[in-house]
């Protein structure tokens, strides 16, 4: 499965896409990154004079890249496929700001019974540890 097809396959979109790119993916390890664009709205109030990401967004950049698209691929890309965060367990440790790149890398830890879990590293442009931390997902058929 190609990287192109993985990102077509995200469940989301405008403004909630976090993914610009997928560098590398296989059965055990992907690494991907997205910029936090400086005219994102969340911006205008967090915080009203010095403008910080949320961790949360943090958080979900890491697991739309490090868990999401890694389930994607794992399961070949399979139709019908509804994605759920079941556990996080991260650190922060530097800010991310305005206009900044951020690189994401989750390496598989398990995989079965529809449950992912993953080791997930966000480092910024400098590779400075942005957050790191352990997530975990199911992975279940959508019901109609």
């Amino acid at each position: 499965m190609t990287t192109t097809a993985i990102l077509a396959k995200l469940p989301y979109s405008e403004p909630f896409l976090f993914v610009d790119t997928l560098e590398y993916i296989d059965e055990k390890k992907v690494i991907g990154s997205f910029t936090f664009r400086p005219d994102m709205d969340f911006y205008k109030g967090h915080f009203k004079h010095y403008a910080v990401t949320p961790g949360v967004l943090l958080t979900e950049v890491m697991a739309q890249i490090g868990l999401v698209c890694l389930g994607i691929y794992l399961t070949g890309g399979a139709e019908d496929l509804a994605f759920g965060l079941t556990a996080t367990n991260v650190e922060f440790m530097v800010p991310v700001l305005p206009g900044e790149k951020v690189t994401v890398t989750g390496e598989k830890d398990y995989f079965r019974f529809g449950k992912l879990k993953c080791k997930v590293v966000m480092t910024n442009a400098g590779g400075e540890e942005v957050s790191s931390g352990v997530m975990a997902g199911m992975i279940i058929p959508r019901k109609s």
